[in-house]
């Protein structure tokens, strides 16, 4: 497993930081310290990116401690060829793999600042793990970070196939092993990720925890929910059981070694239903907290989740009709999932009604503004993530009521700014 000096970029973080007013930590930064490294998996580990070139993640190391926050990237998904190769919406993220500077680009990573947890310094919000270890797990296999599979995926154009290598839990294992070796047990863990990276965390949650074994461990996953969705209900009785059975299928979920495999035995789990992977999270690992957060107006992973399924929804006369019937199925599938959060302890959840950025999809990107729920006092989701580390007061459970009031919220300028961005872009 190869990490990559940077010793040119070692040198400007250090100059950096002696600019900043920081020279005590330029040493530590030209010693490969406060800076962004890159690890690439071998190919014997079984990592790959969807195109079968070499999977790479990102390090931020600190010699301070050895608490560790480990954040996966979210993005589109895939089980067709035209989504794996990233043609047209919701699909799949990275297609062509993850190049060594990924975290240098605008773009992509945007130079660790996509999200709080990964910024050192960030310009509006300071949370704990932004002095810890901090490691980015980009996203490019289609799978949500759980596949267990290569699929031969040839239905747009059958004379240059596709084949996809959803090979997402193999690469959240290579990651773990290689930072148990090189960072060691962490004194606390923090796993955390948006969006497909969210049900990626949770998903592989047991991989992470098992073998980095932290003295203290929770989880904080956004907009990315495992809703309950038993395979004897209709799609009328658990709107998500039609993207639950293909990407069973596709991602390889039920095959051996594959994403139950890691929850066989479980309490709390019933193989028929993906959706009770958060009962058997809670139930396996009491002492650990985990918090769940999502918009009840989210547009993306809310389309993802059913717009291929339904086609009352294919067929809406308009996209405003569309956009209701998809969020109809969503607010359906929070309504049966929080009683199941609320039968454990250990499991808490946030969510709030809307905000003006990326249609209302993650609370945790960019910044933590627009994320509140003011009705309860809470300004934004910061004091979640404070509560689930903390831990010195019960999980907090949190849905907003008022559905007028996040229209006429202020918007943050950086969120602005994303946004003219992301439709320039886009």
């Amino acid at each position: 497993m190869k990490l990559r000096p940077r010793s040119r970029r070692a040198r400007r973080a250090a100059r950096w930081l002696a600019a900043l007013g920081l020279p005590l930590l330029a040493p530590w930064a030209s010693a490969g310290y406060f800076q962004w490294d890159t690890v690439e998996l071998p190919a014997a580990s079984g990592a790959s990116c969807g195109n079968g070139t070499p999977y790479r993640f990102f390090v931020n190391r600190t010699p301070f401690t050895s608490k560790t926050v480990i954040v996966f990237e979210g993005g589109g998904a895939c089980w067709d060829q035209a989504s794996c190769l990233g043609e047209g919406p919701l699909s799949a993220t990275n297609p062509d793999g993850v190049p060594a500077d990924y975290l240098q680009r605008l773009n992509t990573a945007a130079f660790g600042l996509v999200t709080p947890f990964t910024a050192r310094l960030h310009p509006f919000d300071r949370i704990s793990t932004q002095d810890w270890n901090i490691v980015y797990l980009p996203y490019c296999t289609g799978d949500v970070h759980t596949g267990h599979a290569v699929q031969v995926y040839s239905d747009r154009d059958p004379a240059q196939p596709r084949v996809q290598y959803h090979r997402g839990q193999a690469n959240a294992t290579g990651a773990a092993r290689w930072l148990r070796e090189h960072i060691g047990r962490p004194a606390e863990l923090l796993v955390t990720g948006f969006s497909a990276g969210g049900a990626g965390g949770t998903g592989t949650y047991p991989v992470l925890r098992d073998t980095l074994q932290p003295q203290r461990s929770s989880l904080l996953a956004d907009s990315g929910p495992l809703f309950p969705a038993p395979r004897n209900a209709t799609p009328e009785q658990a709107p998500s059981l039609p993207l639950h059975n293909r990407i069973r299928e596709a991602w390889g979920l039920d095959r051996p070694g594959a994403l139950l495999s890691l929850y066989a035995g479980r309490p709390g789990l019933d193989p028929d239903n993906l959706g009770s992977v958060t009962s058997a999270l809670a139930l396996s690992y009491p002492e650990d907290r985990f918090s769940y957060g999502l918009f009840q107006k989210d547009g993306v992973y809310s389309a993802f989740s059913y717009a291929k399924f339904y086609p009352d929804i294919q067929n809406a006369p308009d996209e405003a009709t569309r956009r209701t019937l998809i969020n109809q199925r969503w607010r359906q599938d929070i309504s049966q999932w929080l009683p199941q959060l609320d039968t454990h302890a250990n499991v808490g959840y946030h969510i709030p009604f809307w905000r003006a950025l990326a249609d209302a999809h993650c609370l945790t990107i960019v910044d933590f503004s627009g994320t509140g729920i003011e009705e309860r006092g809470i300004a934004d989701v910061k004091p979640v993530v404070e509560n689930t580390l903390v831990r010195d007061t019960p999980p907090m459970r949190h849905v907003e009521t008022d559905q007028v009031s996040d229209y006429s919220r202020p918007v943050n300028p950086i969120q602005a700014l994303v946004t003219f961005l992301q439709w320039l872009f886009g």
